[in-house]
């Protein structure tokens, strides 16, 4: 049976603020003299997730997987493909990609023909180009934990390519993995 603490009786209202007051300077502690570690702040209509279960010690941005079902498929090739919905599509490898040769691939290209590098930077590309229409692609690569990487859009024939705007989440996405913190030994 239980029974109800009156706290007009003085040992109970002792207890009660004794227990209170734990809990207000255990909180006070946890706020100002331990350091938890800051999850990143997903964008808007995106969310976060671990790429740990797959040997990549980073975390990557995604759409919402609550509204685009999520795919991540080891291909035989080696890349680790991410997939949310018809117009979140990447690659990522364990190696970084020729960048320069890349550009030159991309300028002599008789068939999908340039239009304009849309970002040209060391480390990263985002093209526009056309045979028929616009189709918007990237490359990119990162040193993430001591490791290179490289990320480019997925292409698949069985879906219409992605435009600017998708493909621009999906570059943005790369440039901001967020790498886990490093194990500690014990």
């Amino acid at each position: 049976m239980l029974y109800p603490i009156y706290l007009n009786s003085g040992r109970a209202l002792k207890l009660w603020f004794s227990a209170s007051a734990s809990v207000l300077l255990f909180t006070a502690l946890l706020s100002c003299g331990i350091k938890k570690s800051e999850s990143p702040v997903a964008p808007e209509g995106m969310c976060i997730i671990s790429l740990s279960n797959y040997g990549k010690p980073f975390s990557l941005f995604v759409p919402d997987t609550s509204k685009n079902p999520l795919r991540i498929e080891e291909d035989p090739s080696g890349a680790l493909n991410i997939m949310a919905g018809n117009a979140f599509a990447l690659s990522i490898y364990e190696q970084s990609a020729d960048l320069d040769m890349k550009r030159s691939d991309i300028k002599s290209d008789e068939v999908n023909k340039l239009t304009s590098f849309l970002t040209d930077e060391p480390n990263a590309i985002f093209w526009e180009s056309a045979i028929t229409e616009p189709e918007y692609h990237f490359l990119m690569n990162l040193k993430i934990a001591g490791q290179d990487y490289s990320f480019q859009d997925l292409l698949r024939p069985d879906i219409k390519a992605p435009g600017k705007a998708a493909v621009q989440k999906m570059f943005d996405a790369c440039k901001q993995a967020v790498a886990h913190p490093p194990k500690e030994n014990s």
